[in-house]
């Protein structure tokens, strides 16, 4: 499994913006999907955005205008911008690559060059 490597997070008060990154060796050369997901305490994990390998974003609705994607290919990074956070954004943020390919049979199976995950970063957000 690939190692991903997460920075970004903290305390900020409500309003307030953050960064988060996630780097991912090898991220760019193979083509690889990224997910972030959020884990608030006593809760399950959500998903709340992606990027695919050729740069289309989603998000969860809850975070849709507020929170951005984007990555440096050069750098193997996909960066996460959160803009006018709440308290609810309170939890642990993590990343995790992804790629599935498909055999002649229309089977589809993980590419386990990335298959990567991240140990997480806490964002803090007070009213």
């Amino acid at each position: 499994q690939v190692q991903l490597s997460e920075s970004g997070g903290g305390w900020v008060q409500s309003g307030g913006s953050l960064r988060l990154s996630c780097t991912a060796p090898g991220f760019t050369s193979n083509t690889c999907d990224m997910n972030w997901y959020r884990q608030i305490d006593g809760k399950a994990r959500e998903w709340i955005s992606s990027i695919s390998n050729d740069g289309r974003t989603n998000y969860v609705d809850s975070v849709k205008g507020r929170f951005t994607l984007s990555k440096d290919k050069a750098e193997d990074t996909v960066y996460l911008q959160l803009n006018d956070l709440k308290p609810e954004d309170t939890g642990m943020y993590s990343c995790e690559t992804s790629r599935y390919l498909h055999d002649s049979g229309g089977f589809s199976y993980p590419d386990v060059r990335c298959d990567g995950r991240g140990q997480g970063t806490q964002v803090t957000v007070s009213t």
